[in-house]
């Protein structure tokens, strides 16, 4: 194998398991580091560059970051990454002065952004600085999109949502409240340098079975109906409630009809438990809280009496897979099941709609409907248009959109400084030393077991009691400290100097994961195969250093090392070293032309 060049920028990036999974790269490490030393504010301002909605995020998160986790490869469970960044948003200080101010020079240029939701908000916190004319419409009356929309108050309330958009929208930006945007052409025509559409995939799929335009007064479209619950223009539901769908949709609207009424609420998916969508703490919440699950049943028939609705007929089916291991639902057989239900609530499945968008404004859309987008530069057909989030690519989730804004905001910025917006900039990156002394590092590198500390949660009776009680009380500090000290430090890299190496072995001898080995070289399967641990993760690299003395090379497999920094004690020579490793992905700006 060729020696590992660990001056690209994305070798060590990669290693930082947790920070290359997230979306917007957050640099997590660094702040659960800030956590521990109960510097909460500075841990929010980290967060805030890059994912922009901490408070939000440390709610709402899907936490990509987790299942990468070098944690994992501990115990069974990652570091709690995502309630930790609620605990830099719960306890941080007074942080408004210490945001970007309002531009005091504008620069001329005008963009529109459609929908005040996180792709669009994004976009306008990485411009409104820089001196853009940012001005958000959205239909309407406050700040937030889906994230206000579409996620109940039980885990994410009001306060938390305007305190963030609230951040952006004091950058100077323009919110156009209440003002739905009804024609493309319409805003191209005004003196708009670009345009953005983040308005997300705001229609809910529907379900066409037998029966459902008679009882179409029982029956709920999941995403329609969870906005007039947040929006408080439904307060009850009927007391036998079943929830079609097995995505995060689903359990939401599930707790919120426990808490509007639903005295027997059930959740009814095609598939089986585990290849729900839904989070797998999702579905913990939803069964905490006695809401059962249904599997391997398709709705058939919406039953009804004279128009009102008694109940959904379901048909039983079993998975079947065929020689290349691809599945179908079959019918088991066994006999149909009905269910007796007041309301039903449909979420299956979202979807995006352009109505709004006249097909000569110049935007090419494919045959599903859905806009040409560039997936780097997320340029539309028209060049003066930009998608991001949702309505870019189809329904993923917040920080994907945050993800996109950033992207988008370097696109324009680029664009209308006269450059190629296909030429994307390098992140920013340092590598420190963390040597304090002969055998003293800046950072805590004993790795021990401890299991996954678990956030606290309000008692049930309390919680079904609104729908505005938060449920998650999330971490005091003291837990915060504990969950915090799993953190393995994987940006805390080991970092190795051949000329420096007497190949003593000593490093090897002391690698509690047998990790490093030193050998002859050969071929990456080769090498994987002879290592003092098979390499056996291929999407983990294996670190090589050539330049020894006996010509052997030095191989280290990046998937089992903890950081825990024993070689770089043990080494008499300095060859092994812990470098602190540090991304920053480049925002919109001078850094990113």
């Amino acid at each position: 194998m060729k020696a590992t060049d660990i001056a690209a920028p994305d070798y060590f990036h990669k290693v930082v398991d947790c920070q290359w999974a997230c979306p917007a790269h957050t640099p997590v490490p660094e702040y659960i580091r800030l956590i521990a030393a109960g510097r909460y504010s500075d841990a929010y301002m980290i967060n805030w560059r890059s994912n922009v909605f901490p408070g939000i995020l440390g709610r709402t998160c899907d936490r990509p970051c987790e299942p990468a986790c070098r944690r994992v490869r501990v115990e069974d469970e990652p570091v709690a990454i995502c309630r930790l960044k609620r605990v830099a948003a719960d306890y941080k200080d007074d942080v408004t002065r210490r945001m970007p101010q309002p531009a005091a020079v504008k620069n001329g240029k005008r963009i529109a952004l459609i929908g005040a939701g996180p792709a669009s908000l994004t976009v306008a916190r990485d411009l409104a600085p820089l001196g853009y004319t940012c001005v958000v419409y959205d239909g309407d009356k406050r700040a937030g999109g889906m994230m206000r929309s579409q996620i109940p108050k039980f885990r994410l309330p009001d306060s938390v949502i305007d305190e963030e958009t609230g951040f952006v929208l004091n950058l100077g930006v323009e919110f156009r409240a209440g003002t739905r945007v009804e024609s493309m052409a319409a805003l191209l025509a005004e003196d708009y340098d670009i345009v953005v559409v983040g308005s997300g995939a705001p229609r809910g799929r529907d379900l066409d079975i037998p029966g459902r335009k008679e009882a179409a007064g029982n029956i709920h479209i999941g995403i329609d109906w969870l906005s007039s619950v947040s929006f408080d223009h439904i307060h009850g539901i009927g007391k036998r409630v079943i929830v079609l769908g097995g995505g995060n949709t689903a359990m939401d609207c599930c707790r919120s009809a426990r808490r509007l009424g639903g005295e027997d609420v059930k959740v009814v998916v095609r598939s089986g438990f585990d290849e729900m969508k839904a989070s797998p703490w999702e579905k913990e919440d939803a069964a905490r809280e006695g809401i059962p699950i249904h599997n391997f049943l398709v709705p058939k028939e919406f039953k009804h009496d004279g128009g009102k609705l008694t109940g959904v007929l379901f048909e039983k089916v079993k998975a079947e897979f065929d020689a290349k291991g691809r599945r179908k639902l079959v019918p088991s057989g066994e006999p149909d099941v009905l269910f007796e239900c007041d309301d039903v609530l449909v979420a299956v499945g979202q979807e995006n709609a352009f109505p709004w968008i006249e097909r000569d404004a110049g935007i090419a859309f494919d045959d599903h409907g859905m806009p040409v987008v560039d997936k780097v530069t997320f340029q539309s057909s028209n060049p003066k248009v930009f998608f991001a989030g949702d309505a870019a690519f189809g329904p993923k989730n917040i920080i994907w959109a945050v993800a996109h804004g950033h992207e988008v905001a370097v696109s324009i910025d680029k664009l209308l400084h006269g450059e190629d917006i296909a030429q994307r900039p390098l992140p920013a990156v340092t590598v420190v030393n963390q040597k304090m002394g002969i055998h003293e590092w800046s950072y805590k590198n004993e790795v021990v077991l401890d299991e996954r500390y678990a956030v606290p949660h309000q008692d049930n009776a309390t919680a079904l009691s609104s729908i505005k009680a938060e449920v998650e009380l999330g971490f005091d500090a003291k837990l915060a400290l504990a969950e915090a000290g799993r953190c393995l430090n994987c940006d805390v890299e080991t970092v190795f100097s051949a000329p420096l190496c007497i190949e003593c072995d000593a490093c090897v001898d002391v690698c509690p994961m047998d990790s490093i080995t030193f050998t002859e070289n050969g071929d990456e399967e080769d090498l994987r195969g002879r290592l003092r641990a098979p390499a056996l993760n291929l999407a983990q690299d294996i670190y090589v250093a050539d330049g020894l003395k006996t010509g052997r090379i030095m191989a280290k497999d990046e998937d089992v090392c903890l950081h825990c920094g024993l070689c770089a004690e043990r080494c008499p020579t300095g060859a092994w070293d812990m470098n602190k490793f540090y991304l920053e992905v480049t925002h919109a700006g001078p850094a990113c032309r």
